[in-house]
C-alpha cells in the first residue's frame, strides 16, 4: 500500500484555500526571520523545534492584528447592539492552524515554511490544546465564537483563564489515569493581558440596609485580569475578542497579619483568591456543589457585568467618559446568551448593579434584566442541574441571596394569582427547595429571570417544554424556543479534512464553506461515479493517515481496510459505552464459533475521558481496555476485529480520528442526549451513522434521509412505556442467548482471569438498576450492527449513503444556528459583507 500523502503534500495540489501569493510568501518569511532572531533567540545560537512554532504563531498573529483594532473600531463607529456569550467553558482546541484558514494564508505559509526547510505539520504539533471546556458544552461554545465572527456579529465570548485545563488522560495497565493540564507552560502567543481593565470582584461581607438605599460591605476582593485572544471570521476582516478572566490577590490582600509578624503567611495566602481561576472541574452533566465553584461562577460574571456596563456607557469611539446614563436603553444594546445555568448569577448581579449602584427601582431593573438575559438549557438529566445550598450563598453572596429571595417572592405570587388554589404547583415552580437543606433551583432562577429559553434540538427542546419545565413552558409558552446546535465548517470540514473539502469544491464552489446550505447540490452528484470514487478514496487517505498516526502513538498495527467504528465523546452511563461493548463482545464469540466465514472486519475505536470522581466511568475505561487484550491478542480473530481505545480524547485528537471514520456511534438512551455535536462531524467528514432517534440525530435523519442512517432501539415514548411497565434486566438476560454469554463472560472473569470479580460492579448495575436500559436495545442494535456489516461489503452503496449525508449535513452549521440566536433570541442581524482589511483605505 502507497505511503499517504501528508496534509502538506495534498494542500500543495488544492485550490479550495486560494493559491500562495509570491510577494505574501516572501513577507511572511522576512516576518518569521525577525520574529526569530528578535523576538525568540536572544541568548541562544540554536533555535528549537518550539522557537519556529512562536516565530510563524507570531507571524501569523501579525495579520491579526491590524484586523482586530480595525474591527472594534468599526463597532465603536456604529454602535451595534452587541452580544455577550457568557461561558464557564470555551474548548478551544489549537488555535494557529484555523486562524491560517481563516484568513486565507494557509498556503502562503506552507509555502513560506517549505521554502524555509520546516516541515508545518510538525510546527503546528508544538502548539497546547486549550482544553478550557469539558465536551460539547465547551466545544460549542467555541464553534459559536468562529460563527459570530464569520457573520459579523458584535459578539464578545466571556470565560475563565484556567491555568489547569481539562486533565490529560493516560492508560496505565488498562486504567485512566489523571495528569495536569499545564498548557500555559511554554506561554501563549495568542492571548493578550490587558491589566488596564482589570477588575475586583467582591465575596463574603454582609448587607447593609440604609435609608439612601442598600450597601454590601466589609467583603473580601479579588481582582479579575482579562486576557484577551482574537476570534476571527472566515475570509471577512472581522476579529472578535474572547475575554477571559483570570484571578489575582489585590496588594494589600491578608497583609492586616503584617503587624503581627505573620508576613510570609500573608503572602503566602495570596494563592487561596488565585485559586478561584486555577483549575476547570472535569464534571460533564454532573453537578458538583463546592464552594470553590460557586466562586467560579460568580467570579467570572461580577467581572464581566462590570465590562459590560462600562463598555455601554461609553461606548462611543475613542471616549472613556460616560456617554450613556440611561439603563432602559441596555436591552436595545446588550444581549446577554447564558451557556447553561453556569453563569445564572448574571441576573441577581445585573439587578444589584442597576439597584444598588444605578439606584434604578425593582421594577425598573427587573424589566431591563429579563429583556437583556436568554438562557440556553444543555440537559435534563437530574444530576447535572445545578442547586445550590442557601448557607453556602448566605456566607458567600449575601445580598445575591436576598435579591433570590425576592425574584422568588414576586414570582409566586404572579403563579399564585395565574393558578389560585393550586400549592403543590407553587412548590414545583418555587426558585427554593425545601426538604433537609434548601437549596437554589438555578435553572428556575435562569427562567424567571430571562426573555428566552432554549433547548439545544428539536426533541429536547420538546422534552423540556413537556417534562422538566412542563409547568414554567405552561405559565410563559412565549419564553421557550428551539435553536438545534451547529459545528463551524472550517475547523470540521476546511481544517481538518482538506481533501474532501477540495473534492466538493470542484463539484460545486467553493461558496458552501459560509453557506453550508448549499452542500445539498452534491445529490445531483449521487450516481456520479467520479464522486463516488473520489469520495471513497479521500476516506481511505484518512484512514491511511490515522493508522499510521495510531502504530506511532499506541504501536498498534490495524488493518486499514477494516471497517472504522468510532465512539468518541465523554464516557457516560447515559452514552451507553457499555452497548458497544457488548456488540464487541458479541461479534468475537461469533467469530470464534465459526473462524472460517467471511465475516466483515472492524477496528473499533472508543475515546473520552471519564470524570476523576465518577467509578462507573471509569470502570468503563477498565472494561474496554480488558476487552482489548483479549480479542487484540487471538490468533484466531486476527486483523478481522481489533478494539483500541484511544488514549486522551481532545479536540486535535478529533480533528485526525473523524476524518478516517466510516461508522459513528451515537446510541444514548432515547431521551438523554439533548442534542450532541460529534455526530454532525462525523456526519459531514463522510461517516454513517449508527443511532437512536435522540438528539439532533433525529434531524439528521430528516435531513439525509432515515434510510440513510442506521436507526436502532427504543424512541422517547418507548421508554416511558417501559418505565411505567417497570425494566427488569433479567427478562432480556434469560431470553437471548448472545447476551446471557457476554455478561457471563464478564462476570465470570473471561476477561479479567487474573482478577474474576473485577467487573462486579458494573454487571451489578446492569442487572439491577441500569437507568439507561442498556439490554432493551441490545437485540435491535445487534441486528442494526450486521445491517452495517453487509452493506460495508458493498462500497458503492455504502459511499451513496455517505453522499447523502454530507449533502444533508448544511442544516448543521453553526453559522445557522448563530443566525437563529441573532434574529429570534438577541435582536441582531447577521451579515456576510466583508469590512475594510487594515491597509485598505477606509
Amino acid at each position: 500500500m502507497s505511503k499517504p500523502l501528508s496534509d502538506q503534500e495534498k494542500r500543495k495540489q488544492i485550490s479550495v484555500r486560494g493559491l500562495a501569493g509570491v510577494e505574501n510568501v516572501a513577507d511572511l518569511k522576512t516576518n518569521f526571520n525577525r520574529h526569530l532572531h528578535f523576538t525568540l533567540v536572544k541568548d541562544r545560537n540554536v533555535a528549537t523545534k518550539r522557537d519556529y512554532y512562536f516565530a510563524l504563531a507570531n507571524t501569523v498573529r501579525d495579520h491579526l492584528v491590524g484586523r482586530w483594532i480595525r474591527t472594534q473600531q468599526h463597532y465603536y463607529e456604529k454602535d451595534p447592539k452587541r452580544v455577550y456569550y457568557l461561558s464557564l467553558e470555551f474548548y478551544m482546541g489549537r488555535t494557529l492552524q484555523n486562524t491560517m484558514v481563516n484568513l486565507g494564508l494557509e498556503n502562503a505559509c506552507d509555502e513560506a515554511t517549505y521554502q524555509l526547510g520546516l516541515d508545518m505539520e510538525e510546527l503546528q504539533d508544538m502548539e497546547e490544546d486549550a482544553g478550557l471546556g469539558n465536551g460539547g458544552l465547551g466545544r460549542l461554545a467555541a464553534c459559536f465564537l468562529d460563527s459570530m465572527a464569520s457573520l459579523g456579529l458584535a459578539a464578545y465570548g466571556y470565560g475563565i483563564r484556567y491555568e489547569f485545563g481539562i486533565f490529560n488522560q493516560r492508560i496505565v495497565d488498562g486504567w485512566q489515569v489523571e495528569e495536569a493540564d499545564d498548557w500555559l507552560r511554554y506561554g501563549n502567543p495568542w492571548e493578550k493581558a490587558r491589566p488596564e481593565y482589570m477588575r475586583p470582584v467582591h465575596f463574603y461581607g454582609r448587607v447593609d440596609h440604609q435609608p439612601d438605599g442598600v450597601k454590601w460591605v466589609d467583603t473580601q476582593v479579588v481582582l479579575a485580569l482579562p486576557y484577551d485572544t482574537p476570534v476571527p471570521g472566515y475570509k471577512n476582516n472581522v476579529v472578535n475578542t474572547m475575554r477571559l478572566w483570570s484571578a489575582k490577590a489585590p496588594c494589600e490582600f491578608n497583609l492586616k497579619d503584617f503587624n503581627v509578624g505573620g508576613y510570609i503567611q500573608a503572602v503566602l495566602d495570596r494563592n487561596l483568591a488565585e485559586n478561584i481561576s486555577r483549575v476547570l472541574y472535569p464534571n460533564d452533566n454532573f453537578f458538583e456543589g463546592k464552594e470553590l465553584r460557586l466562586k467560579q461562577e460568580y467570579f467570572v460574571v461580577a467581572a464581566t457585568l462590570q465590562d459590560i456596563i462600562r463598555r455601554f456607557k461609553s461606548s462611543k469611539f475613542g471616549s472613556t467618559e460616560v456617554v450613556r446614563t440611561d439603563f432602559t436603553t441596555l436591552p436595545d444594546k446588550v444581549a446577554i446568551q447564558l451557556n447553561d445555568t453556569h453563569p445564572a448569577m448574571a441576573i441577581p448581579e445585573l439587578l444589584r448593579i442597576l439597584m444598588d449602584e444605578e439606584k434604578l427601582t425593582w421594577d425598573k431593573a427587573w424589566d431591563i434584566c429579563v429583556r437583556t438575559c436568554a438562557y440556553t438549557n444543555h440537559t435534563v438529566l437530574p444530576e447535572a442541574l445545578e442547586r445550590w445550598p442557601i448557607d453556602l450563598f448566605q456566607n458567600l453572596l449575601p445580598r445575591h441571596l436576598e435579591i433570590i429571595y425576592e425574584i422568588n417572592r414576586r414570582h409566586l405570587e404572579r403563579i399564585a394569582s395565574k393558578y389560585p388554589g393550586d400549592a403543590d404547583r407553587l412548590r414545583r415552580m418555587s426558585l427554593i427547595e425545601e426538604g433537609g437543606q434548601k437549596k437554589i433551583n438555578m435553572a428556575h432562577l435562569c427562567i424567571v429571570g430571562s426573555h428566552a429559553v432554549n433547548g439545544v434540538a428539536r426533541i429536547h427542546s420538546d422534552i423540556i417544554k413537556d417534562t422538566v419545565f412542563k409547568d414554567f413552558y405552561e405559565a410563559d409558552p412565549h419564553k421557550f424556543q428551539n435553536k438545534t446546535n451547529g459545528i463551524t465548517p472550517r475547523r470540521w470540514l476546511v481544517m481538518c479534512n482538506p481533501g474532501l473539502a477540495e473534492v466538493i469544491a470542484e463539484r460545486i464552489g467553493e461558496d458552501y464553506i459560509r453557506d453550508l446550505d448549499q452542500l445539498k447540490k452534491l445529490l445531483r452528484f449521487e450516481d456520479d461515479d467520479s464522486l463516488i470514487r473520489d469520495i471513497a478514496k479521500i476516506k481511505q487517505e484518512n484512514k491511511l493517515k490515522f493508522a499510521a498516526h495510531l502504530e506511532e502513538h499506541y504501536k498498534v498495527k490495524i488493518n486499514p481496510e477494516s471497517m472504522f467504528d468510532l465512539q468518541v465523546k465523554r464516557i457516560h452511563e447515559y452514552k451507553r459505552q457499555l452497548l458497544n461493548c457488548l456488540h464487541i463482545i458479541t461479534l468475537y464469540n461469533r467469530i470464534k464459533k465459526e473462524p472460517k466465514k467471511a465475516w466483515t472486519p472492524r477496528t473499533i475505536m472508543i475515546g473520552g475521558k471519564a470524570a476523576p470522581g465518577y467509578h462507573t466511568a471509569k470502570m468503563i475505561i477498565r472494561l474496554i481496555t480488558a476487552i482489548g487484550d483479549v480479542v487484540n491478542h487471538d490468533p484466531i480473530v486476527g486483523d478481522r476485529l481489533k478494539v483500541i481505545f484511544l488514549e486522551n480524547y481532545r479536540v486535535t485528537l478529533a480533528e485526525k480520528a473523524i476524518p478516517a471514520a466510516d461508522l459513528s456511534e451515537q446510541i444514548s438512551t432515547a431521551g438523554t442526549e439533548a442534542s450532541g455535536t460529534g455526530n454532525m462531524k462525523f456526519m459531514l467528514n463522510g461517516a454513517l451513522t449508527i443511532g437512536t432517534m435522540d438528539g439532533a440525530n433525529v434531524e439528521m435523519a430528516e435531513e439525509a434521509g432515515e434510510d440513510n442512517l442506521f436507526i436502532f432501539g427504543m424512541r422517547v415514548e418507548d421508554v416511558k412505556a417501559l418505565d411505567k411497565k417497570g425494566y427488569h434486566a433479567t427478562e432480556y438476560y434469560s431470553r437471548i442467548p448472545e447476551l446471557k454469554q457476554a455478561i457471563d463472560q464478564i462476570s465470570g472473569g473471561f476477561y479479567s482471569p487474573n482478577q474474576p470479580d473485577l467487573f462486579k460492579d458494573i454487571v451489578n448495575m446492569l442487572m439491577h438498576n441500569d437507568r439507561f436500559k442498556v439490554f432493551a436495545d441490545y437485540e435491535d442494535y445487534i441486528k442494526c450492527q450486521d445491517k452495517v456489516s453487509a452493506l460495508y461489503k458493498n462500497p458503492k452503496a455504502w459511499t451513496k449513503k455517505v453522499i447523502h449525508n454530507i449533502a444533508g449535513s448544511g442544516k448543521f452549521s453553526s453559522d445557522r444556528t448563530i443566525a437563529q440566536y441573532a434574529r429570534e433570541i438577541w435582536g441582531m442581524e447577521p451579515s456576510l459583507a466583508k469590512i475594510a482589511a487594515p491597509d485598505d483605505p477606509r
